[in-house]
């Protein structure tokens, strides 16, 4: 089992992420020890949006055709309407996204950010958790939509908005220091390579 400050992280985002929701993990992991990654689809840096309107830049460590899933531990998503929305209709990162869940990775979803595990599959036959106005889109994906700050399963960490970011850190901490996840429901299913 791992401990957190030997993990290595990424958060994958694109412009539009919500500030809080990119920058409150990636801090707070880097507080415990670990080596957190932001991996922007061209490896530039990102703007987010705060609260309600454009919010600060965020630097990128890389792009996504240079990330290899087996140098990483988790992945975290950060929400907004924006990012994910963005990111979904991108092959690349919706590809790297199922190689992190195919390969036991920890997955953490928040906000609208469960949008990207529709895309990529991944979610039939789990508990998941949402923004509140994407629940109809996670249950039509097969997911058993959960109100709560904090819903694991098998590895996979939802939450549903900024002020849950304390559970839904401490929580990613927990599952990496639990190690891989063997997977063996809700693989990727019916999802064109």
């Amino acid at each position: 089992m791992p401990k957190i400050s030997d993990a290595k992280i990424a958060v994958l985002a694109t412009n539009g992420f919500e500030q809080s929701e990119l920058e409150v993990p990636r801090d707070k992991l880097r507080g415990a020890g670990a080596t957190v990654h932001v991996v922007t689809p061209d490896g530039q840096a990102i703007k987010g949006w705060d609260k309600t309107d454009w919010g600060s830049e965020v630097e990128a460590d890389k792009s996504v055709d240079a990330v290899d899933v087996a140098d990483y531990d988790a992945l975290v998503l950060p929400g907004g309407q924006i990012n994910p929305d963005l990111l979904r209709v991108d092959d690349a990162a919706v590809a790297l996204i199922r190689d992190f869940v195919s390969n036991g990775r920890v997955v953490a979803a928040i906000c609208h950010a469960p949008w990207l595990l529709i895309e990529a599959g991944v979610v039939g036959g789990r508990d998941m958790t949402s923004y509140h106005s994407i629940r109809t889109d996670v249950k039509n994906a097969g997911a058993n939509w959960v109100d709560s700050e904090v819903v694991v399963s098998n590895g996979i960490v939802t939450s549903r908005n900024p002020g849950d970011l304390d559970a839904f850190t401490a929580k990613i901490i927990e599952e990496v220091e639990e190690g891989r996840h063997v997977r063996n429901d809700a693989e990727p299913e019916n999802v064109p390579v």
